[in-house]
């Protein structure tokens, strides 16, 4: 942050990417161990991987973060529903942005953007911005796995330190080009909190309706949702940060970062004493709640549920009259033929469904299922006819004995159960509606799963 004024214990980490339907799930979803875990590894105080090898990230002065830029490239280029770019600017080969769009569904000319500069000014600088980098990744992560109405921009900026001059650029290109954008939310230094008064600041440019109208906003999200921080209005704001660059081109931005103006400051601000040891890790958790609280209300959540409700035996996507697709999510493959509202997985695994309705596509979560302990039929061992059928359908076992008969229709529920202990069984299908159907048939050693066109 070039304002002029004046411990953790790691581990190995999985992190849960959740998704969500409501805004206060999204600020739920905003995990402090992935925040922590971004914090260390762009501050060098963790080595990482980037371009598939072991690095160290540990300065990020301009013209020596190539490195550091991958490294956020190869974090956006992961998700779903965005286009990341290197924007390179005029300056230097080396100087450049990285940008990611995150397309409105409704909405797509209706612009939001999330903000941070990923450039350092000595060693390590956690605070000074890897706290601001961190959140956009985080907000990033989330988002990307939703639809949204409205777009949003997620935007990590270089050369702050040295004059603003990434923010300069995409500002001056995108106010050239006639964008409108409504919103530049930036932030700027978030893990300091060294009264421990969860105070932090918002600054605003004084005569700037769409600044002023911004702060309101975020201090109603703060006033909606239970957040353990106090906001001050700064008017004037300070003009040393990447927000400046769209106040000075017309557009409605406001800095969010610490408490500057009651003199809170990062004590080892712009030096090699900027660690990460020194966050209020409470306060670096709560101001990226209430940012990820922030875009998501200016990006609106679309109606699509994504949520899956699991039993003993099944999965089905709560989501009604959508496309459907699941997938293994330990090899990310798509199933074949699971096209349809319920999954009954024949093995153990993690999975998750792929829900398009209308324009919007969207991935559950991945859900563990542990609950199958018996092998599958094999071809011999259990035959079912005629597939189609219109009124009977017959299944043959090799061997005697007792086993439990459950179809259910492809939202769930359950339409047929009987017990049988012959070798062949006949099921009376007449009165089902045309349609598909799943047939569960478990005995004490096998079990088996198999799609039924009812005719």
């Amino acid at each position: 942050m070039s304002k002029l004024r004046l411990s953790l214990i790691f581990s190995v980490l999985s992190f849960y990417f959740s998704y969500s339907q409501s805004v206060i799930d999204i600020i739920n979803a905003v995990n402090l161990d992935s925040l922590s875990l971004t914090v260390s590894e762009f501050s060098g105080e963790r080595a990482t991987t980037v371009n598939g090898n072991t690095v160290t990230l540990k300065n990020r002065l301009y013209r020596n973060n190539d490195l550091a830029a991958d490294y956020l490239y190869e974090k956006l280029d992961k998700l779903e529903n965005t286009t990341v770019e290197n924007q390179f600017m005029n300056r230097d080969e080396s100087s450049r942005n990285i940008i990611a769009t995150q397309l409105g569904i409704t909405n797509p000319e209706k612009v939001y953007m999330i903000c941070a500069h990923y450039d350092g000014i000595a060693d390590y600088c956690a605070d000074d911005n890897a706290s601001g980098v961190a959140a956009v990744l985080e907000i990033a992560r989330i988002l990307s796995g939703q639809c949204l109405d409205n777009t949003i921009i997620y935007a990590l900026w270089d050369e702050e330190e040295i004059g603003l001059y990434g923010s300069k650029y995409y500002a001056e290109l995108a106010k050239t080009n006639g964008d409108e954008i409504l919103g530049v939310y930036n932030l700027d230094m978030i893990g300091y909190d060294g009264d421990n008064d969860q105070s932090f600041d918002i600054d605003v440019k004084k005569d700037n309706e769409g600044s002023q109208g911004m702060s309101d906003d975020i201090v109603a999200v703060l006033n909606s949702y239970p957040f353990k921080l106090n906001a001050n209005i700064v008017i004037p704001g300070t003009e040393y940060s990447d927000h400046a660059s769209f106040w000075n081109r017309d557009y409605p931005a406001v800095l969010v970062g610490e408490a500057w103006s009651e003199n809170d400051q990062n004590p080892g601000y712009h030096s090699d004493k900027d660690r990460f040891d020194i966050f209020n890790l409470e306060y670096f958790h709560e101001l990226s709640k209430l940012s990820a609280g922030y875009i998501a209300t200016k990006g609106v959540l679309t109606g699509v549920d994504n949520l899956v409700t699991q039993s003993n035996n099944t999965l089905v996507a709560n989501q009604n009259n959508a496309i459907y697709q699941w997938y293994n999510c330990t090899t990310d493959t798509a199933i074949k033929e699971a096209n349809f509202q319920t999954f009954i997985p024949t093995k153990n695994g993690s999975y998750k469904v792929e829900v398009t309705s209308g324009s919007c596509v969207e991935f559950s979560a991945c859900y563990e299922f542990s609950t199958l302990g018996l092998p599958t039929f094999t071809a011999r061992e259990l035959k079912l006819h005629p597939n189609p059928v219109k009124a009977k359908l017959i299944i043959e076992r090799s061997v005697t004995e007792t086993a439990n008969f459950i179809m259910y229709d492809v939202s769930g529920k359950r339409v047929f159960y009987t017990t049988s202990d012959t070798q062949i069984t006949e099921l009376q299908l007449d009165n089902l509606a045309k349609g598909v159907y799943f047939l569960s048939v478990e005995s004490s050693k096998k079990r088996g799963v198999y799609k039924i066109i009812k005719e």
